[in-house]
């Protein structure tokens, strides 16, 4: 074969490297489906309207309290919206609330989507100071333009933080 080296030490090299290169990429590969399942994404609630967020996959949803919306069952079920100013988000969680979750705070929801794009949660995270917004919610409302920085004054008809 023409292609193939002439001398006999780069023959051996082509053949190392052939022989490994589908082993890498067989463990590479195996390690990327290993670790499907521990990843999670997070989505605004204006992404979740837009169905980007996908139904019934453990995902983050995180945004704002919006006010006028906590209502608890006998059952110790809680349904609130998320909101990020443009969209909001119908979260349904079972169990115990963060004590610094409040409306209009700052909150990031672990659960899943269902089918008619509610979210039921099954973890809720609230913000730990009037300082802390988490990283995601705050990287969504830079994008947007609509980030507030410490001390600015509130849009009027946004809830404050």
């Amino acid at each position: 074969m023409s292609w193939l080296p002439k001398s006999p030490k780069a023959r051996r090299r082509l053949w190392v490297v052939a022989a490994v290169a589908p082993v890498l990429a067989l463990a590479v590969g195996l390690s990327l489906y290993a670790m499907r399942d521990s990843v999670t994404f997070f989505f605004s609630p204006s992404e979740a309207t837009a169905a980007k967020a996908p139904a019934g996959r453990v995902v983050r949803l995180g945004g704002l309290v919006a006010a006028g919306s906590v209502r608890r069952g006998s059952d110790g079920e809680v349904a609130f919206s998320i909101t990020d100013n443009m969209a909001a988000t119908r979260v349904v969680y079972q169990g115990d609330l963060p004590d610094l979750f409040r409306e209009g705070q700052g909150v990031v929801a672990q659960g899943a989507f269902l089918p008619d794009r509610s979210f039921r949660a099954t973890q809720v995270l609230a913000k730990h100071d009037e300082n802390y917004m988490p990283r995601e919610v705050a990287e969504r409302l830079k994008e947007r333009g609509e980030w507030r920085p410490e001390g600015a004054t509130p849009a009027p008809g946004t809830p404050a933080t």
